[in-house]
């Protein structure tokens, strides 16, 4: 790994050995933070994505990865979880200055991660078949069988944690993976491929090539050896991964985005309430697939709420990530912060009113940095740009409900359905309006979506398939019937 104190050229991971491109292209990486470089970093050409594919290809079906023993297969996923726990400090600080994010949430992703290697090295030997009883006279039997090479094309916002996300079900199944990150984020997963070669996961197994989704990722998504497409990211370019996935009959597993509810009762812990919302919608800035940035709240509390939403909003801490009390850092780029502002001014020319914040920050420490105020807005209706639109950045929208059914119409009224919060102490509403809700992950009295344990995913436009516990095995596999006659 390459010492982070100086500006450091990372090239691609390509058969466990780091290269530079063919074509010789780099581009420079920069701190959301401040503005400063950081590294410069390798990307691949069309003729990179070729030859990694290729030589992915040739190592699956050559069977080091896939034939190994479950045991030992395991204990090398094992190996992976214990290298980031001992880097963590590393890896965070590395995560922190590339994604800009404040550093207690840095090693509270990298340890989740850890955590998810952790959970499929146990998972590798608890890969069941079935025996079947069927009519013919001879026995059935199921197996599940790797893919072949798996293109995982990861986001800017989470980049270490979603790149485990899907690396480590795709090698439990005895798959071989081409990582393509985020163009501006690319620093965490280069890391993760030397640390699964440090691990003595054989070489070609892990790939990393970092280049622009309109070169790389086109040419990854569209290889005919790439047998199986996960992708995290705007559900426009999702629907063009399934269009070009067609033609090759790839598998394809999706997770897009989300313009979550968080509804609200009446009879709620309002204090704890408040507090987990405000980071249900402001935690990485606001950029996070499942921000709870819809706020659904019953007619009875409404202005109670919302004075002590805005009053804990105004207060929070926004500063250098590299600070322990820094609650929110800046957007990823200028240009992600350019696009939340629009949405901004869109909101102010709809008729909503903004009770605080989407203010930059023009003085001092954060000047130089990507931040943005958070902003909340009420008298908004339903049907307006900013309540119907993934925004992506630090904007909550609070509009009131009257009925239980009328929280259930407001909550479903999008395109997208892929977490949500529902607040109150009755179970029985709670446990109702939960199977109302359409939406993949619903939280009850708390803020989480992620649960290592639990499938991870989202209905209608946001997405399709499931990453995280046991059910993400199946999209990394096939399931293949074998007959035994009698003889």
């Amino acid at each position: 790994m390459s010492n982070r104190n100086d500006i450091a050229f990372e090239g691609l991971s390509i058969d466990g050995v780091r290269v530079k491109g063919s074509a010789g292209d780099v581009t420079e990486i920069f701190d959301p933070s401040n503005g400063k470089k950081i590294a410069t970093v390798a990307q691949a050409s069309v003729t990179d994505v070729e030859h990694t594919v290729e030589i992915a290809h040739q190592r699956f079906i050559k069977g080091t990865w896939k034939s190994m023993n479950s045991r030992t297969r395991g204990q090398l996923l094992q190996k992976v979880a214990d290298l980031i726990r001992d880097k963590l400090d590393y890896l965070a600080k590395l995560e922190s200055q590339n994604a800009g994010k404040p550093i207690n949430a840095a090693k509270g992703e990298i340890a989740a991660a850890a955590n998810c290697f952790e959970y499929y090295a146990g998972a590798v030997n608890k890969i069941y078949g079935q025996t079947i009883p069927g009519a013919a006279d001879g026995s059935l039997l199921t197996f599940r069988e790797p893919l072949g090479v798996c293109a995982l094309i990861t986001p800017w916002n989470f980049p270490f944690l979603i790149t485990s996300w899907k690396v480590a079900p795709a090698l439990a199944m005895g798959n071989c993976v081409v990582i393509k990150p985020a163009g501006v984020t690319p620093l965490s997963a280069l890391a993760l491929a030397d640390l699964t070669v440090e691990a003595g996961i054989p070489s070609g197994v892990v790939n990393v090539l970092a280049g622009p989704g309109s070169l790389t990722g086109e040419a990854l998504i569209a290889h005919p050896l790439i047998r199986k497409i996960s992708f995290t990211g705007s559900t426009e370019i999702g629907k063009h991964i399934m269009k070009v996935a067609a033609d090759g009959i790839k598998r394809v597993s999706l997770e897009l985005g989300g313009k979550s509810a968080n509804i609200v009762f009446a009879d709620t812990e309002l204090e704890i309430c408040i507090e987990s919302s405000l980071f249900s919608a402001f935690d990485n800035a606001g950029q996070d697939c499942c921000s709870r940035s819809r706020f659904l709240v019953e007619e009875k509390i409404f202005d109670l709420f919302v004075t002590q939403f805005v009053d804990r909003t105004k207060a929070m801490k926004i500063g250098p990530t590299n600070l322990e009390e820094t609650e929110m850092g800046p957007l990823i780029t200028s240009q992600q912060r350019k696009s939340v502002c629009n949405y901004l001014d869109v909101g102010d020319k709809e008729g909503a009113e903004r009770l605080c914040g989407g203010d930059i920050p023009e003085d001092g420490v954060l000047a130089n940095g990507n931040y943005l105020t958070p902003a909340v807005y009420v008298k908004v209706n339903a049907d307006m740009r900013i309540m119907q639109e993934e925004i992506f950045g630090p904007v909550v929208c609070i509009m009131p409900f009257k009925t239980e059914e009328e929280a259930v119409t407001l909550a479903n009224n999008s395109v997208y359905g892929l977490s949500g919060s529902i607040w109150t102490r009755d179970v029985s509403r709670a446990l109702r309006v939960a199977r109302a809700f359409e939406t993949g992950m619903i939280s009850i009295n708390s803020s989480s979506s992620v649960h290592i344990e639990a499938p991870f995913g989202g209905m209608k436009q946001s997405g399709m398939g499931r990453e995280q516990g046991m059910v993400a095995l199946e999209h990394y596999s096939e399931l293949k019937s074998v007959f035994i006659a009698n003889e």
